[in-house]
């Protein structure tokens, strides 16, 4: 994907789509969207991780940097497969506009179990040989993972540093044990990921037909409790017992007095570097498998992070370290080449961090709903925008742009209603035309900001827990046939779509006057 042309797309995470499982995934309703896109001139479709859910059903504090969410995977081309039963719904089904985690999770599980006992009974000799090609390919995350899950199992969900000391410290003689007394759970945690990227592919397939290329999500840290860091300990600040020294998080800013403390272990910048950054690069390759353009999430981090002890609550107490800058994304750039990825430069940004974007030449983020608490000269007002640059009305961290407008002080509001010549009723659609008409190479906008909907609809809200964080998930009757056209219309109006889609016919061929 160019990065340098004019294009825009819709931000919806695959499991906010319809669907009848409890939780939007690759099955025929994700196809379904991809058609809904490419008749309204899209061509992005932005996801969240698509690793597997952590604490708070959060996709950024996930157990694999690596693996694929086990709840994305379709039940469907399980069934037509031969390999599961056509799924019976728990009693009274699942919400449609909600993920009840509680409810999704084991029952999911299930249906993948039983699909897992199913191809080894019904697999046939090409679906068998094809399994293991793709488990030889991706050992060198995949066999560390799934014996991580299997050994999870056994000790009833327990972080990693509480299993018995040889498990944890990964003696070799123990691995081997382990390997063998849980061989039938890591073949169903090595299968449930090779129905991931299966059915991935072919929805990223999908999409590419259709001109629609996948923009991806890339948390900069990982889980503590996660195959990540039990695979290789000594690439993170951990002590004699695996324990933190220093988390991850940002200070305190407009946001909160107390800062963020996140509680990921920092990187051990300095080991990374000796190996040439193997493990990020490996971990670029592995989202490049996934997605055609990815965001990278805390870009600054790269720059310089802010480092918190493990010993206090909050991110009030820290200090600014250096980060691995430019050397790092040198040395995935050497193996892999030219590097699509979105800076998310947000928050409190200093000079250094806009000198390692610019050197790396990747585009930064600019927010909409940020832009109207200053005066004319806000960097995030489009008439401020540079062209190498990714416009949002809002991300999945905001709240929807209707939200927003209720919830802004008068002063904004009537700043944005001044600039954008709209009002409560049509705020959404006047963001999107600003960001669609702006210089901005790339303009997103969350599904619930085309649709218009309301603070109950928004993703997440950072720094809490539960109140329907992850949960959102839309339905066919939400879309309807309105939303599309009107964003159709000004995609085109913009130059970043199909101009019939305008609807005033083929532009006559322009021609150049001739001078006498």
């Amino acid at each position: 994907m160019n990065l340098h042309t004019r294009a825009s797309g819709v931000l919806l995470h695959v499991t906010s789509l319809p669907g009848p499982h409890g939780i939007g995934d690759f099955g025929p309703d994700a196809y379904r969207f991809a058609d809904w896109l490419h008749g309204c001139g899209q061509t992005l479709w932005q996801w969240l991780p698509t690793t597997p859910i952590g604490p708070g059903d959060s996709p950024y504090q996930s157990v694999s940097a690596f693996a694929g969410s086990p709840l994305m995977v379709a039940l469907e081309p399980l069934v037509d497969r031969g390999w599961l039963a056509q799924p019976e719904l728990p009693a009274g089904g699942f919400d449609a506009q909600r993920t009840d985690f509680a409810r999704v999770v084991p029952w999911r599980l299930v249906q993948l179990r039983a699909a897992a006992a199913g191809f080894v009974t019904h697999a046939s000799t090409a679906e068998r040989a094809a399994f293991n090609a793709w488990c030889e390919q991706e050992a060198s995350w995949l066999d560390d993972y799934s014996l991580f899950m299997a050994l999870e199992a056994a000790h009833a969900g327990l972080p990693w540093w509480t299993w018995p000391a040889a498990l944890a410290g990964r003696d070799p003689e123990a691995l081997g044990a382990a390997r063998v007394a849980h061989a039938a759970e890591i073949d169903f945690w090595r299968f449930v990921q090779w129905c991931f990227d299966t059915q991935c592919a072919e929805l990223r397939a999908y999409c590419h037909a259709r001109g629609i290329s996948i923009v991806g999500d890339l948390p900069i840290f990982i889980a503590h409790h996660s195959a990540d860091c039990w695979a290789r300990p000594d690439l993170y600040l951990l002590d004699a017992h695996h324990q933190p020294t220093v988390v991850a998080g940002v200070p305190p800013d407009d946001l909160g007095p107390m800062g963020q403390r996140w509680g990921n272990p920092l990187y051990r910048w300095d080991r990374m570097a000796d190996e040439d950054f193997a493990w990020w690069t490996a971990r670029v390759k592995r989202a490049l498998q996934q997605a055609d353009v990815f965001r990278i999430d805390h870009f600054r981090g790269f720059a310089g992070y802010w480092e918190i002890p493990a010993s206090s609550p909050d991110a009030k107490t820290g200090r600014w370290l250096k980060g691995p800058g430019h050397a790092l994304f040198d040395a995935i750039a050497r193996a892999l080449g030219e590097l699509p990825i979105i800076a998310e430069d947000l928050g409190f940004i200093t000079p250094d961090v806009h000198a390692l974007r610019e050197a790396c030449a990747f585009p930064g983020m600019k927010i909409l709903q940020f832009a109207f608490g200053g005066d004319g000269e806000h960097e995030f007002l489009p008439h401020t925008y540079p062209r190498h640059v990714v416009v949002y009305t809002g991300t999945h961290d905001n709240d929807t742009a209707r939200g927003w407008w209720e919830q802004a002080s008068d002063r904004e509001r009537h700043y944005a209603g001044t600039y954008l010549a709209c009002g409560a009723h049509d705020v959404h659609w006047a963001m999107i035309r600003a960001a669609l008409n702006s210089v901005a190479n790339l303009a997103i906008f969350p599904l619930q900001d085309v649709l218009g909907l309301g603070s109950e609809h928004r993703m997440n809200t950072p720094g809490t827990l539960g109140g329907g964080n992850w949960t959102w998930r839309c339905t066919w009757d939400m879309l309807g046939a309105e939303p599309g056209r009107v964003l159709g219309m000004l995609t085109a109006a913009s130059g970043r779509g199909n101009f019939a889609l305008l609807g005033v016919g083929v532009p006559p061929k322009a021609t150049v006057p001739v001078e006498y």
